[in-house]
């Protein structure tokens, strides 16, 4: 506890570990709480906890509680799946998709994902897995980064109209997106044009400085 104490004043690490595909990642208390990093940025819990918490409360909490399959596409430290489970309550089928089997050692060793019990964890490409799921799903929280870095596929027609698909009538899509650079503004403005009447489009703005989070709802 004496870690936690110092971390008011000052960050403290625990662990360094290096990944093929995130590269650095670090565990370290901060203002007393356990925060999991890449190298320039958060990648669960501290801000990155409080930029997806904000938008599942622009979904309503009591809304997601009655959802019964939620995609969680991108997992890290699991942070928007702790929302879910100790704050939100959610009972029902939580499926999370994670690219990197060392991050979700770190999950499972640090932040205790593995003792959710509503949980599958599937190590595996976001854009294979929505390739070849059969699922339809309340709830897909897209969430993926490398570091700062977006995936391109992400803000393609293919993996758009995929995902639109997955997603159940009256049912939510969140993503959150960084938007460091004017290009990465103009894709933004671009993404919001993939979707026609059937669907109604949010965007909140300076979420947390860089982000963007987006809310989707499948009208019909």
């Amino acid at each position: 506890m004496l870690k936690k104490f110092l971390s008011y004043f000052i960050p403290v690490n625990i662990v360094k570990k290096h990944s093929e595909i995130s590269q650095n990642l670090e565990v370290t208390w901060n203002n007393g709480q356990l925060v999991l990093d890449s190298k320039n940025t958060n990648y669960s819990y501290g801000s990155l906890q409080r930029i997806l918490r904000k938008g599942l409360n622009y979904i309503g909490f009591e809304r997601i509680r009655g959802f019964k399959s939620i995609l969680v596409l991108g997992v890290a430290g699991g942070s928007v799946i702790k929302t879910l489970t100790d704050e939100i309550k959610y009972k029902g089928k939580i499926t999370g998709v994670e690219i990197d089997p060392k991050v979700i050692e770190i999950a499972n060793t640090y932040f205790g994902l593995d003792q959710i019990i509503n949980l599958e964890i599937i190590i595996c490409d976001a854009f294979e897995f929505v390739l070849k799921t059969k699922e339809k799903y309340d709830l897909i929280i897209i969430d993926i980064f490398k570091d700062t870095v977006m995936p391109n596929f992400l803000f393609e027609d293919y993996f758009i109209n995929r995902i639109n698909y997955l997603l159940k009538v009256n049912g939510f899509i969140l993503f959150n997106t960084m938007t460091l650079t004017r290009q990465d503004k103009e894709r933004n403005a671009l993404y919001k044009l993939h979707f026609n009447d059937d669907y109604s489009v949010r965007m909140y703005p300076k979420v947390e400085d860089h982000n963007e989070l987006y809310t989707i709802k499948k009208m019909r």
